[in-house]
């Protein structure tokens, strides 16, 4: 199964290769590789599968994007929500933003002069993995996962490009992934869009950063984090436990943690 929707603003792919034998499919089908491939009553599971990602997705817009005036995340940001009236997700997001700002000295920050609450950088990943867990426990054997650009995979191996951070159409290494996630934040989409929180200054100090962890939601706020300390944030990423980097610097530079696991083009450099 392979499907493209546009949520959240930017597209989200979906593949699903198979359902994992040991779940509860019914119907012949032929098993390869510990996965029932697709056929016969499976694409049901499947299409029912994706239809709970992508509602899922729709739901985390409606509930947590600061653009919607009426959402509990804009409600929040306007004071109209007490912490008594949060629900558990928005808690847990409010957490994660709270952990971020901690642990960067202020470089990432949700609650930006003159933007408001703005927790789109935590929302992003977090979401996603949900989804991902969604389908792991709906017995997808073998998926990849793709939220404009920021992935998150099981059942691999998967390889997955990394863009080249000033050429769209090349990428500037390959890893390989089997169970986890990969997040880059860089300038080539929105431009200076990531505020250093400690001077309210758009951060320029990387053209991209790219974290591999274990779950999206980490790679992706980490990533993000780094990206808002600059030159510093590649360091500060590389000593976080299960966090592989690579990054390119604004000298062009390429640093990449040791266990990054690069096997494509340009693994060395940009």
């Amino acid at each position: 199964m392979h499907r493209v929707e546009q949520v959240m603003g930017f597209p989200v792919s979906l593949r699903v290769d198979g359902i994992e034998s040991g779940s509860d499919v019914e119907g012949g089908a032929a098993v390869e590789g510990g996965a029932v491939i697709e056929g016969g009553a499976d694409v049901d599971v499947l299409s029912e599968a994706g239809d709970a990602v992508f509602a899922w997705l729709r739901e985390v817009d409606e509930r947590f994007s600061p653009f919607k005036p009426g959402s509990e995340v804009s409600r929040y940001g306007r004071g109209e929500l007490p912490a008594s009236r949060l629900s558990a997700d928005l808690v847990e997001i409010l957490a994660l933003c709270e952990r971020y700002r901690a642990a960067t000295g202020g470089a990432f920050d949700a609650r930006l002069p003159g933007r408001g609450f703005d927790p789109c950088a935590i929302v992003k990943g977090w979401s996603v993995q949900r989804a991902a867990e969604r389908l792991t426990a709906a017995g997808a054997g073998r998926f990849c996962l793709n939220a404009g650009g920021d992935v998150v995979v099981g059942g691999g191996p998967w390889r997955v490009g990394i863009r080249h951070p000033e050429i769209a159409d090349k990428v500037c290494t390959v890893l390989e992934l089997t169970d986890g996630a990969v997040a880059t934040s860089a300038r080539y989409e929105r431009g200076d869009h990531i505020i250093d929180g400690r001077t309210g200054l758009a951060a320029t100090g990387l053209l991209s950063v790219s974290v591999m962890a274990s779950t999206l939601t980490e790679a992706d706020a980490v990533a993000t984090a780094a990206f808002a300390m600059g030159r510093d944030g590649v360091d500060w990423a590389a000593g976080l436990a299960g966090c592989e980097v690579y990054a390119v610097d604004a000298q062009r530079s390429v640093v990449r943690t040791a266990g990054f696991p690069s096997v494509g083009v340009g693994a060395g450099s940009a």
